[in-house]
């Protein structure tokens, strides 16, 4: 996997099948650092709105994301440009504590 040519590639692993290579796909290329974490994060924000009931425990939300859920992350070819470096997984703890 490359940086593209705008700088930021976003690529999406799936939770749920081991190992993650073979269920990897590319969301998008996007010019800015903060783009790519936009669309991360409207990825995983997608996921749980859609797939994961918002009566569930905290516990069971975030578990059924980290067995299910998307799992996008950044590529390029600075990795010192990806400060603070984004994770699904805790953007999805995050989430799944407002609601």
């Amino acid at each position: 996997m490359a940086r593209s040519k705008l700088g930021y590639s976003v690529y999406v692993d799936d939770n749920y099948s081991l190992p993650p290579d073979e269920e990897r796909y590319k969301l998008g290329d996007f010019a800015t650092f903060e783009e790519a974490v936009a669309a991360c994060k409207r990825l995983v924000d997608e996921f749980l709105k859609l797939e994961v009931p918002s009566d569930k425990a905290l516990a069971e939300r975030y578990e059924d994301y980290t067995h299910f859920g998307p799992d996008p992350f950044i590529v390029t070819d600075a990795p010192a440009d990806l400060h603070p470096p984004f994770s699904a997984w805790n953007y999805a703890k995050e989430r799944c504590q407002v609601g």
